[in-house]
């Protein structure tokens, strides 16, 4: 027999609205830092600097197969 821990309801109700509040807040910190880079991107386009640039792209987890 393996112990198991359970959370009350109302915990677990508090646990899953807490993941959900630092997944929303680790998508934003990423969309933050690209458009920052971007912005960066641009500004040193155009001051004249030649940038070579990849744009990494996450998966969305609205699309379940995407390739």
């Amino acid at each position: 027999m393996t112990n198991r821990v359970t959370y009350a309801p109302q915990d677990f109700q508090k646990m899953c609205k807490q993941a959900e509040r630092d997944h929303e807040t680790k998508k934003l910190v990423e969309l933050m830092e690209r458009v920052k880079r971007q912005i960066a991107a641009r500004q040193r386009h155009e001051d004249g600097d030649v940038v070579i640039t990849t744009a990494t792209r996450l998966p969305s987890r609205s699309v379940p197969l995407e390739r």
